[in-house]
């Protein structure tokens, strides 16, 4: 019993102490747990704008035009926070705010012996004189520093405040904490900064006015050309500050030994770099996204001082100077602004970003981002026409179109050279960007129209569909640079549109499929068959591929150029933001010059620069093709080639263009059958419709007539049997297991006269392959259900019959 009593009578001696310091320790705690505002909220900050590697492109100012980035205790290099206390109050970690002796001895120096004026100040006080603006330099001013220092101290922890003091410490001018003055001066970050220039920063702030002041005194060669580069050495701003830099450092080693290998870093030029040579880059860019955080930030309470963006610095400077170049070259012709926008189609981040030819120049209102401006687009939309008409059938790259005199109800296109090539293939079509083709496969869309496909791909501030019409086709509506630039994204990347891009923390999407994998690649692949505007041919062998299109708003207001390369979609486009018109502003002659020059400037930069590898589609397949017609060749084509076709959904049928005529020898016309014993031989026409041929008439290239004899009906037609359908059999009902669904094939046969050399396999009129007669093709049914089967020989005559499968387990 006696530990037991020991205890109690020690707890009677002492409790009154006990007590005493319980209720302090309780006050201290309820001091810390009562509600106070943040140390980081009591001034605003600037914002530091990075590119994708990290290199700094613009450092704010901060609300109160103070430069000022908040920087957590343990991002700043542990030398800097070393030094700092070694120089300005070494005993921070045990003192409750204030140092009684510091304070005794700056009152004897001050105001006893009267020599330079000593504060005295810890750390704490002097960030209470920072936060609440106190004058110290009165005995009152002192006593409400100390007393806001001890405030400090019961609210705040140790680590707390002096994370604070280190981000509100003045460092000359307008230059406010670690966090600005390493980026200001040493172009780092304040955990990157070396021991040289960390005990720099460390001398700064208990005199930033003096220290960082320039001397006047002249500079040596060497100084001036360290200067022209952006820094200036740190003797001549100011001796002083190096010789304290230098004292500071003669106490680190005293109590860090092991530094002292580190003295001939201190005899080497350390270079500050003046405020007037901040970056300022991409100057377009960071802005929009600094406008977009302010918005998505506005009733947010903490907002990250840091934003790393997408751009890559080296692009940016890149296409800058191309398009610094290209308006020098091309002022005399009146093309006096720019704009541009690289995107990397991988991510959908935007790699660089011009939005006009000079940010400082307000004779071209250089400070408009030119990329958000909405812009009348010309035929750069056309792509999106064919990829639709390919997804609906309407047509396949080989299929001939009318380029001819149309109107489609009250609306006359006409071709922006005011010519009219009668047929020419959707490919030629496209490449040559003629109107007429283009607005005839617009106006057989049906679900979606042109106008629903952009709305869907996110075209902002579109007018109703029956405000544009069909001259929607031909740029009769407005998108910006950067929506134009998603649409290109969008075919490199199979039909799926994804977000742009500028921050590099958002998230990535995984898209919407606004068009198939097939019509993208179809459409991709006609674009790169478009010549460059520098070559005679169309053949790039050493060059990367370019699949691009121009486009002219009418009024020769706009000239764009929009297309991808290697992982790349660029947009560019020349004009004036007044709206003012120029005839030289075409897009084959303005903006496509500029855009091969950047592709080609890029290119000497990064020789290594490939296109990344895209799978062709499994669905997407090569069918030859009568190059005249754009069907499927008879045994008479002259001329065949290959196109791609999307089975079950690419019109196509057998081409009845070229048929013989067996011709009279001693006549001269087609000869009446039955030919037996006459002196005969045979000659191909071409049998084009009655509009096709009106088409060839129009555009000055009439046809042949085929010969015809009115003395007998079907003069000179070669007759023969058509095929016949042996496989699968009329009336059969085919079964399909619901365990082998994907499997189970159906063969197709036919026979066909002795002069067939080709049969064509239709299945609801969407072709399936061709074989020939008498060899087996399988198909394999997508599901249960009726179809239709049709053959088709190279002469022109089918047959067919019903076809029924069903679904069993």
């Amino acid at each position: 019993m006696k530990p037991i009593q020991f205890i109690i009578r020690w707890l009677h001696r002492w409790q009154n102490w006990l007590v005493g310091f319980a209720l302090l320790a309780a006050v201290l705690i309820g001091f810390r747990l009562w509600p106070h505002q943040p140390l980081r909220d009591w001034l605003p900050s600037s914002t530091a704008v990075y590119d994708t590697r990290g290199r700094l492109l613009r450092l704010t100012l901060a609300s109160d035009d103070r430069y000022r980035l908040w920087v957590p205790l343990k991002d700043i290099s542990p030398q800097l926070v070393e030094g700092v206390l070694l120089h300005e109050d070494d005993w921070y970690r045990w003192h409750p705010g204030f140092n009684p002796y510091g304070l005794a001895r700056g009152a004897w120096v001050t105001y006893v012996r009267h020599g330079n004026p000593q504060g005295g100040s810890t750390v704490t006080m002097q960030l209470a004189r920072l936060l609440w603006r106190l004058n110290t330099r009165t005995p009152m001013g002192k006593l409400r520093q100390l007393g806001r220092a001890v405030q400090l101290e019961l609210f705040y922890s140790k680590k707390q405040i002096l994370e604070a003091y280190l981000n509100y410490a003045p460092y000359g001018r307008n230059v406010e904490g670690v966090g600005a003055a390493s980026l200001a001066y040493f172009d780092k970050s304040a955990s990157a900064l070396s021991l040289p220039e960390a005990l720099t920063l460390a001398v700064i702030p208990q005199d930033p006015t003096r220290r960082l002041r320039v001397h006047a005194q002249p500079l040596s060669a060497n100084d001036v050309a360290v200067a022209d580069e952006g820094s200036v050495p740190l003797d001549v701003i100011n001796p002083r500050l190096s010789e304290s830099r230098n004292r500071l450092y003669a106490r680190w080693v005293h109590r860090y030994p092991q530094d002292a290998a580190l003295q001939p870093l201190f005899k080497l030029p350390l270079n500050l770099r003046p405020l007037s040579q901040l970056p300022f880059d991409a100057p377009h860019a960071v802005e929009q996204v600094l406008a977009t955080r302010r918005i998505s930030t506005a009733d947010t309470a903490a907002v990250d001082s840091r934003i790393t963006t997408t751009l890559d610095l080296d692009l940016q400077r890149n296409l800058e100077r191309q398009v610094a170049r290209y308006i020098e070259r091309n002022s005399a012709r009146g093309i006096r602004n720019v704009a541009a926008i690289l995107v990397d189609t991988r991510d959908m981040g935007v790699k660089a970003m011009v939005g006009s030819a000079n940010y400082a120049d307000a004779g071209i209102q250089g400070q408009v981002n030119g990329t958000l401006a909405k812009r009348s687009p010309g035929s750069t939309l056309k792509p999106f026409i064919y990829a639709l008409g390919f997804d609906q059938g309407v047509l396949h790259p080989q299929t001939v179109l009318r380029d001819v005199p149309t109107s489609f109800g009250p609306y006359t296109p006409e071709n922006f050279d005011g010519h009219f090539l009668g047929p020419v293939t959707a490919t030629a079509a496209l490449i040559r960007s003629r109107n007429i083709p283009a607005v005839w496969v617009a106006s057989q869309l049906q679900q979606p129209s042109f106008y629903q496909f952009l709305r869907d791909a996110g075209i902002s501030r579109m007018a109703s569909e029956k405000h544009y019409g069909l001259a929607l086709v031909l740029g009769g509506g407005e998108v910006t640079m950067q929506e134009l630039a998603g649409l290109y994204a969008m075919l490199a990347n199979r039909g799926e549109l994804k977000p742009l891009r500028l921050l590099a923390d958002e998230s990535q999407t995984h898209g919407t499929r606004l068009l198939s994998e097939e019509a993208s690649y179809m459409v991709t692949d006609m674009l790169r068959q478009n010549p460059r505007p520098d070559e005679a041919t169309g053949a790039q062998p050493s060059r990367l591929p370019v699949y691009w299109k121009t486009g002219t708003s009418w009024g020769f207001r706009d000239a764009w150029t929009a297309g991808s390369f290697g992982p790349y979609v660029l947009v560019v486009w020349v004009g004036n933001f007044d709206g003012g018109g120029n005839p030289a502003f075409v897009g084959v002659e303005a903006a496509a010059p500029l855009f091969f020059q950047i592709i080609d400037a890029l290119h000497a930069e990064h020789p290594n620069l490939v296109e990344p590898v895209r799978r062709m589609p499994a669905n997407l397949k090569r069918v030859q093709v009568c190059l005249a017609s754009g069907e499927l060749p008879n045994q008479w084509c002259p001329q065949t080639g290959s196109t791609w076709f999307i089975p079950g959904k690419s019109p196509i049928r057998v081409s009845q263009v070229h048929r013989p005529v067996v011709i009279d020898d001693a006549t001269g016309k087609p000869a009446c059958p039955p030919y037996a014993g006459k002196r005969v031989h045979t000659e191909i026409y071409e049998f084009w419709p009655s509009e096709l041929q009106r088409v060839f008439v129009q555009a000055g290239m009439p046809r042949r007539l085929p010969p015809h004899n009115d003395a007998c009906d079907e003069s000179g037609v070669i007759q023969g049997d058509p095929p016949r359908i042996t496989s699968p059999l009329r009336g059969n009902i085919y079964t399909m297991r619901l365990k082998q669904k994907g499997e189970d094939r159906i063969a197709f046969s036919a026979n066909g006269d002795a002069a067939v050399r080709e049969l064509y396999w239709f299945v609801n009129d969407a072709y399936v392959g061709r074989s020939a007669p008498g060899e087996l093709l399988f198909w394999q049914p997508p599901t249960a259900g009726n179809y239709e089967l049709r053959v088709v020989d190279d002469r022109g005559r089918s047959d067919q019959r019903p076809l029924g499968v069903s679904l069993v387990e």
